[in-house]
């Protein structure tokens, strides 16, 4: 950690503030994810379709936007719904795929045989190909939730998208997995899955997934207040007595690394100083002036990990911290300071905290 600046007063009152609610400090691993129905959605479109005009091809459809899909040839530029092309002629060239987007965000897409002439192009054959997809669907399959569609065109590979999950969970193709998650359990509804098959035809979906999880009892990151400063090992001094001073919480920063563990007493918890996440043995305490080289009689240090009061610190629902031994506020002092226990809340904000997992 770097020299200390010390943060004053009227720069303090002057930061910009963080919602005051406190974070919850439960942690969860997902077990199983259970997915509903899923909506099929319609698409809003009609009308879709292609005709040769002036040395263009023209798109039809209401309701739409027309984009290209994939790689086209050089000189063939889309404006609007028209299809143009500026070069020499070209022997056998690609078909080109055009897809057509509702306000949903729901797509078809036109498979288009093409001839190229000198800055001339026209549907080859007056053929086109409409692609879209069907038959989204879900099932549950060994705790995960797996998806699959129809896509029109025999041979087109679909790939799948969640999104609205809630906070721990990511996306995945074909199936949305538990592995890995940490949602909180519950029913999350208005989840969104989309199918896109390779030529760019997109149906969505909704449904409703439920996460089965396991409480975890302790995580590693750090316990930062609203103006971003946190838990800090002063120069990452690691013995009994070290002292914890309020200072930016970063993941570089192994000064700021902590395990939270859930505490011995009621609703109280431990913090654990963890440099580069491995625990050190030496927990945060408060020691009431149990400590003669401790600056400050209720200065916050370390000391090694018991189940005693000391140690021990329990939320209050404006996100400050008591501890379980003096009773006393965790208060900091400014950046680079040692931070202390108090008999009431700083009045600028600085004593509400929440646990920053990987901070």
């Amino acid at each position: 950690m770097a020299c200390p600046a010390l943060l004053g007063s009227a720069l303090v009152v002057g930061a910009v503030a963080l919602p005051a609610s406190a974070q919850t400090y439960q942690t969860y691993q997902d077990t199983a994810l259970i997915g509903g129905s899923v909506s099929d959605a319609t698409f809003a479109g009609s009308g879709v379709g292609a005709a040769d005009g002036n040395g263009v091809i023209q798109l039809t459809g209401s309701g739409v936007t027309w984009s290209l899909h994939g790689t086209v040839p050089a000189g063939i530029t889309l404006s609007g719904s028209t299809i143009s092309y500026s070069g020499p002629v070209v022997a056998s060239p690609l078909p080109i795929v055009a897809d057509a987007t509702d306000k949903n965000g729901n797509a078809e897409a036109l498979e288009i045989p093409i001839s190229l002439l000198q800055n001339y192009i026209l549907l080859q054959g007056a053929a086109y190909t409409l692609v879209s997809l069907s038959g989204l669907t879900d099932s549950n399959v060994s705790g995960n939730v797996a998806f699959s569609a129809t896509s029109s065109e025999s041979g087109d590979g679909v790939t799948f998208a969640e999104s609205n999950l809630p906070s721990g969970l990511s996306s995945g193709s074909p199936a949305l997995s538990f592995s890995g998650g940490t949602a909180a359990p519950g029913n999350y509804s208005g989840v969104v899955v989309t199918a896109t098959d390779a030529d760019g035809a997109v149906l969505k979906g909704t449904f409703t997934l439920t996460v089965d999880a396991n409480a975890v009892n302790a995580s590693y990151g750090d316990e930062v207040n609203r103006f971003g400063n946190g838990f800090d090992a002063f120069r990452q001094h690691q013995y009994p007595g070290a002292i914890i001073a309020g200072w930016t919480a970063a993941s570089a920063d192994p000064a700021t690394h902590f395990i939270l563990k859930n505490g011995t007493h009621s609703g109280a918890f431990q913090f654990e100083y963890a440099p580069q996440g491995s625990g050190s043995g030496l927990c945060v305490s408060d020691p009431g002036g149990g400590w003669s080289s401790d600056p400050m009689r209720d200065g916050l240090i370390l000391a090694s990990c018991n189940t005693g009061p000391w140690q021990q610190f329990i939320p209050q629902s404006n996100g400050t911290l008591k501890n379980v031994a003096t009773g006393l506020y965790v208060n900091p002092n400014g950046t680079g300071k040692q931070l202390g226990g108090g008999t009431s809340p700083t009045p600028w904000g600085g004593s509400s905290y929440t646990w920053q997992v990987g901070a």
